[in-house]
């Protein structure tokens, strides 16, 4: 049994550093009726800021194309489906967090490519056209949106560089280069327009120290670091459907962003904004992990402590709308999202929706709770119980005393568990169908609802005491309120005169 104890004069700040951003996978996926759909309810529901995600310059967008004029092969530059895009995500809320990449095929320098939808990862055969491309393409966006938008919007150099599958040899001086001209370019069109990187993912955090070298020795601007962060281990099996990893401890992540912000604070730019541009727990897009609970209690302390070591910190991704090894093969394949399939919520969704309900005045945090304050008095908490371990008796007693003074409180709670919103093991019982019937998605989407609970306490002067039990990944959402009681308005009200009652 574990006592808290929260007290009511602490001056702490919870930030909202966790909602600033959120990933998408390739942009092309915006002009799917599913994805947009995905997209508002997660916006009504958490509501993000930015949405990052790639394939920008993918031909699949089509911005880059080359037209024969009196003989000669000159680029044209087509905006039609990039625009609606944007316009979507500018429509709910959504700013862009601007991924430059991947190559267009006729500015690439050669054939390698990742994905099923193989996104050039080769350096430009001609960086006079790809200077004039992104000149052209940061203009647009000025001329179609305002400067006032544009310079909201976050510019971020390719996508994970350091790794031999997005940057062909993952060439660092290469990758300088490119980010060189193309920073050059979009500061040529508005030097106020921000811009940064260098992206990368794993264990190469010495990348961060070189790139920030570089742009200091050649006086290359640079408004923000930027990095991705996993916890998964190398994969022990993967199947044609699925991709197995142990997981690190959530600290090993928590410990990546503090490293990098030490390495930040210790250079020639000790004041940029540090984002974390991507994050999940597995980086593979068909690790069930991912569908589960215990996805939710993992995240539950990076959202949690996160946001004081970065700026924003993306999650990967906010849709199983998604295709980096193709089509989903099935409901629940191991995707990223936290919506999946058919409007279905998954556990790290209810996270999510969570952490949008606390306050922003800190009052108590440690390994598995948070509490906080709003500004109209009412408390919110949340408990978790991470359990990595096999097996199921792993359930977690905490009392927490809340410092409230004397009254009547509504207290409500929203419960994910094992047993509680697990559309994953309810499509397990189901015999994991590939392609659910619509009567069974809506069976599916009724499972993914939290439990709730309501009680009302009448405080005496001491507080209250909440005795919770938190079984295995239990990821609970408490909120108390005081009560204004309306009782006496209604004449003649006696419950005691109802059948049963």
């Amino acid at each position: 049994m574990t006592t808290i104890q929260v007290n009511k004069e602490s001056d702490g700040i919870f930030p909202d550093n966790w909602k600033k951003c959120i990933g998408t996978g390739r942009l092309g996926l915006a002009l799917q009726q599913e994805y947009l759909e995905h997209l508002k309810t997660v916006q009504q529901e958490i509501g993000f800021s930015y949405i990052r995600g790639h394939g920008l310059l993918h031909d699949d967008i089509g911005i880059y194309r080359e037209v024969e004029v009196d003989g000669e092969k000159k680029p044209f530059y087509n905006f039609t489906y990039i625009d609606r895009i944007f316009d979507s995500f500018l429509e709910l809320n959504l700013k862009p967090f601007i991924e430059i990449g991947f190559m267009p095929k006729l500015l690439a320098s050669d054939d390698q490519t990742i994905f099923a939808w193989e996104g050039n990862v080769t350096p430009p055969n001609d960086y006079h056209k790809w200077e004039s491309l992104i000149k052209a393409v940061t203009q647009h966006f000025i001329d179609r949106y305002g400067l006032e938008e544009v310079l909201t919007w976050p510019f971020e150099i390719w996508n994970e560089p350091n790794l031999v599958n997005f940057w062909k040899d993952a060439d660092k001086e290469e990758y300088f280069r490119l980010y060189q001209v193309t920073v050059n370019a979009i500061k040529s069109v508005d030097p106020a327009i921000e811009v940064g990187g260098p992206a990368i993912c794993g264990g190469s955090d010495e990348w961060i120290k070189d790139f920030l070298t570089f742009c200091k020795n050649e006086n290359v601007p640079v408004d923000f670091v930027s990095r991705h962060a996993y916890t998964s281990r190398p994969p022990h099996k993967v199947t044609a459907d699925y991709y197995y990893q142990e997981l690190a401890e959530p600290d090993k992540m928590l410990h990546e962003f503090k490293n990098v912000r030490q390495m930040i604070k210790e250079s020639e730019y000790s004041d940029l904004p540090f984002h974390i541009t991507e994050y999940n727990t597995s980086y593979s897009p068909i690790n069930p992990v991912h569908d589960t609970t215990l996805n939710a209690a993992y995240l539950a302390k990076i959202l949690s402590e996160g946001g004081d070591y970065v700026d924003s910190f993306s999650y990967w991704t906010f849709s199983d709308v998604f295709e980096e090894l193709d089509v989903p093969k099935a409901q629940f394949h191991g995707g990223f999202g936290l919506m999946g399939l058919g409007h279905v919520r998954k556990p790290t969704y209810h996270l999510f929706a969570f952490f949008n309900r606390l306050g922003s005045k800190l009052l108590y945090r440690d390994d598995q709770v948070i509490v906080t304050e709003k500004e109209d008095g009412s408390m919110v908490l949340i408990a978790w119980n991470l359990v990595m371990e096999k097996g199921e008796e792993f359930n977690r007693s905490v009392d927490i005393h809340l410092p409230l003074g004397e009254g009547k409180y509504f207290a409500s709670s929203q419960t994910i568990s094992e047993t509680y919103a697990n559309p994953w093991k309810v499509w397990q019982q189901m015999g994991r169908p590939r392609f659910p019937t619509k009567a069974q998605v809506e069976t599916l989407k009724q499972s993914a609802i939290p439990l709730f609970e309501s009680a009302q306490y009448d405080v005496m002067g001491e507080g209250l005491t909440l005795d919770l039990s938190l079984t295995k990944n239990e990821v609970k959402l408490i909120e108390i309120e005081a009560v204004k009681d309306e009782s006496e308005t209604y004449p003649g009200l006696d419950d005691s005169l109802i059948d049963s009652y």
